[in-house]
């Protein structure tokens, strides 16, 4: 017997998939292009069919199915598309059905799983339609004309993230530390056990995001080989259906899914490329890599601010180490240009007033505590 979260989940699925059927049906209407409103009558047909499966269990549960009106948002993206064109809202509804994707990946009905699938295909759909129904995008173009530094724009980041959070982190307890007036003995120690402890949870955080990524992947990679089993034309209309969405024929984008669900092992790749997202080959990366990386990325930053420890003491070691992470803190900021295409005076300007300005916090706390234990 479904719980009354059972029945509010029922309620909320359906009106979800009631809105994206109205909203499908406004864009078939307003499309000029006839193969393309024929997609989005047929992502509509699959929205339609998934709100009668929460039509029939609410029925099941003895409760009555609410009368549906359209929200704010549908309503609002068809008046845009009504006015702008279909184009100009296809962005937006990209980044509804990307977040929309996995909506029923947790869901305990065992039809949320294939639903789940084809929430994936709509939104792999509208990924390709978003980009190729404006033609070129600007980005592309930006690329070409080399003004877009995106070459390596993610482990870039990624790195210097790492580096700035050790440094920015145990520069901050340093000067701390060095603020409540102790030794310089300690502030080394102090220095190297948040560098230790910072590198290792970073480590692990990012182990366990990576590995649960890949968990999760390989999940969904496996219900992409059973419905190829179960369901070798829904896969096929699904594939189709992304075919046509990056501007194919519809009889070429057909044929190019049946050869391509000819051979298992091929379909399942492709199936996993273009309607997971996934690259089967590497699963996101290696969780080990990612967490070596993390440690000693975020060693390196933070043991900028505790070297100068090793050689001086006092207001010298303050001094130096403040000096020393001035100068990570500019490099890092202006590092971060490579994908901004900012001043790199600018950027790493402004990384060091946040630096110091976290550093002087930390210490003025120190400075207070220090006084008051020592009074």
């Amino acid at each position: 017997m479904p719980t009354p979260e059972d029945i509010r989940r029922y309620q909320d699925n359906l009106t979800s998939e009631l809105e994206a059927r109205t909203l499908y049906d406004c864009l078939a209407s307003l499309e000029e292009n006839p193969d393309l409103a024929d997609i989005y009558r047929r992502l509509s047909e699959t929205e339609a069919g998934h709100a009668a499966v929460w039509e029939a269990k609410l029925r099941q549960a003895g409760v009555e199915v609410p009368d549906f009106r359209s929200g704010w948002r549908t309503r609002t993206l068809c008046w845009l598309a009504r006015k702008l064109g279909v184009v100009s809202v296809l962005p937006t509804i990209a980044g509804i059905e990307r977040a929309a994707r996995s909506h029923y990946d947790t869901q305990p009905e065992p039809e949320a799983a294939r639903m789940s699938s084809q929430e994936r295909t709509h939104a792999s759909v509208f990924r390709n339609l978003a980009r190729s129904s404006k033609g070129l995008e600007g980005s592309v173009l930006a690329r070409f004309e080399g003004r877009h530094r995106t070459a390596g724009g993610n482990a870039l980041r990624a790195g210097v993230l790492g580096a700035n959070d050790g440094l920015v982190s145990v520069f901050s307890l340093v000067m701390g530390v060095a603020g409540a007036g102790v030794g310089s003995h300690e502030i080394l120690i102090t220095g190297f056990a948040g560098l230790l402890a910072g590198a290792l949870s970073m480590a692990l955080g990012e182990w366990l995001s990576v590995q649960s990524s890949r968990e999760l992947y390989q999940h969904q990679i496996s219900i992409e080989e059973r419905e190829l089993v179960e369901s070798p034309e829904e896969e096929m209309e699904e594939l189709t259906l992304i075919y046509r969405a990056k501007g194919i024929a519809p009889d070429a984008a057909r044929d190019m899914a049946q050869r391509l669900l000819s051979d298992k092992q091929t379909a399942l790749d492709t199936l996993s490329r273009e309607e997971l997202g996934i690259n089967p080959e590497d699963l996101g990366g290696s969780a080990w890599e990612a967490a070596l990386t993390s440690f000693l990325l975020f060693a390196l930053g933070a043991f900028i601010p505790v070297a100068p420890y090793i050689f001086l003491t006092g207001a010298a070691g303050i001094a130096a180490s403040a000096l020393f992470s001035a100068l990570g803190l500019f490099f890092l900021g202006a590092a971060i240009t490579l994908m901004t295409g900012k001043s790199a005076f600018f950027s790493g300007l402004r990384q060091v007033l946040f630096g110091l300005a976290a550093a002087a916090v930390t210490f003025g706390v120190g400075r207070l505590i220090g006084i008051n234990l020592g009074g």
